[in-house]
């Protein structure tokens, strides 16, 4: 275990991990909240609308690429994580205000998801970059993968933890809580020790370029093309649990907000697995994105056909560590495999592709959830999840063989 966790044996990269995990539970606590909200409180079970909320949320990733990678390699990215955190905050306790007087309408839920998804789309690429400044380059896949764990920790912590409180209170008290959650992070970042921090060769502030260069960049490299590809056609349509794990919920197993948090958390109890098997790994392949793509595909079409609500949660961890195993795989790929002064810009990209593909899979998975049934929308997951293998199949043949 000390070679899972060699990483928080760093003073500064150990106070981020602590913020990180309080804030990611108030986040996973706050989206559960927030779709149960829309499916059975201000629609009825419209998972067409939990899509299109989604899809609020994650077009800023597409909408502000042009300037968010680039503010990642250019500011001072602890300033802008304060910034950034502050402003969640913020907007999460307007959900709740809103919830808690009775005045929530979904229109309201549209304006304050795009307005979340826009500070998470200057957010993520900080984020993700930042941890270079707070390990050595040695550690920093052990460290990509910890960031996960703490991600997924806190998907297994926080839904279950949102459900309870639907059952017993308002819905409204979940937001606040998320409100109060970010400043977690905003500690962490003020006790970090500054002079601590592993700086860039060349300042942020003097790097010349324009997020351009990230684009070329990812143009002439076949491996970063083909990992964004996949990156995103999973994002698009393996990877909508908060659209199919509600709606099989209610709609197929007839069950409450418990069972949601539950199935939410079962998810992630697979993502902890998966991350913790990627921070054992002392070295990366491309194949590691193809053994998770396999499994995951496998387990959803499992899914898609389960006959009872454990079997669906059986095949859900399944998931979660598959997915967890193809995501780290190709964040740590990409991370160690772009020069430092465009990796910000980079990974922007890849963000905007996974995240921002939402905007295209989200609606359509609720549709077709809506159209057709939940199981469809899951089995949509297992089709794109074969198109996801064979690119990354063909990438591995064809390098082969030059």
């Amino acid at each position: 275990m000390s070679g899972v966790l060699r990483s928080l044996r760093i003073r500064n990269y150990r106070i981020w991990a602590v913020g990180a995990i309080v804030s990611n539970t108030g986040t996973w606590m706050q989206r559960t909240a927030q779709d149960w909200m829309v499916l059975t409180q201000l629609t009825q079970h419209n998972a067409t609308a939990v899509g299109a909320v989604l899809a609020c949320q994650f077009a800023p990733q597409l909408l502000f690429l042009p300037v968010t990678g680039l503010a990642a390699d250019r500011f001072n990215r602890r300033t802008v994580l304060m910034v950034t955190q502050a402003a969640m905050s913020v907007l999460s306790l307007s959900f709740g205000a809103l919830t808690l007087t009775g005045h929530i309408q979904l229109w309201h839920v549209y304006v304050l998801a795009s307005l979340f998804g826009t500070a998470a789309a200057f957010d993520a690429p900080v984020r993700h970059t930042f941890v270079s400044e707070l390990v050595d380059t040695p550690l920093l896949s052990n460290a990509v993968a910890l960031n996960s764990t703490s991600f997924n920790s806190a998907r297994m912590l926080g839904p279950a933890i949102a459900g309870v409180m639907i059952g017993v209170t308002d819905v409204g008290w979940v937001f606040v809580v998320g409100a109060a959650s970010f400043a977690a992070v905003l500690a962490s970042l003020f006790l970090i020790r500054t002079a601590e921090l592993r700086r860039p060769p060349v300042p942020l502030e003097s790097r010349p370029g324009n997020m351009a260069d990230g684009f070329r960049h990812v143009l002439k490299r076949s491996d970063l093309r083909t990992v964004i590809l996949m990156f995103f056609l999973a994002g698009s349509f393996c990877n909508n649990f908060q659209i199919f794990i509600p709606a099989m919920t209610v709609s197929v197993f007839g069950r409450g907000p418990g069972a949601f948090g539950l199935l939410s958390s079962v998810l992630a109890v697979g993502s902890v697995i998966g991350a913790l098997l990627a921070a054992r790994r002392e070295s990366l392949a491309f194949s590691q994105l193809l053994t998770g793509a396999a499994v995951f595909t496998a387990a959803l079409g499992l899914g898609a056909v389960a006959p009872t609500f454990v079997l669906f949660a059986v095949a859900l961890i399944v998931v979660g560590t598959a997915v967890q195993t193809f995501a780290t795989a190709a964040f740590s790929l990409v991370q160690l495999s772009t020069e430092p002064e465009l990796r910000g810009r980079v990974m922007a990209i890849m963000l905007a592709a996974g995240l921002g593909g939402t905007l295209v899979g989200g609606p359509v998975v609720g549709a077709i959830s809506d159209a057709f049934g939940p199981r469809w929308s899951v089995a949509t997951g297992a089709f794109a999840g074969l198109t996801v293998l064979a690119i990354g199949t063909h990438h591995q043949v064809r390098g082969r063989r030059r």
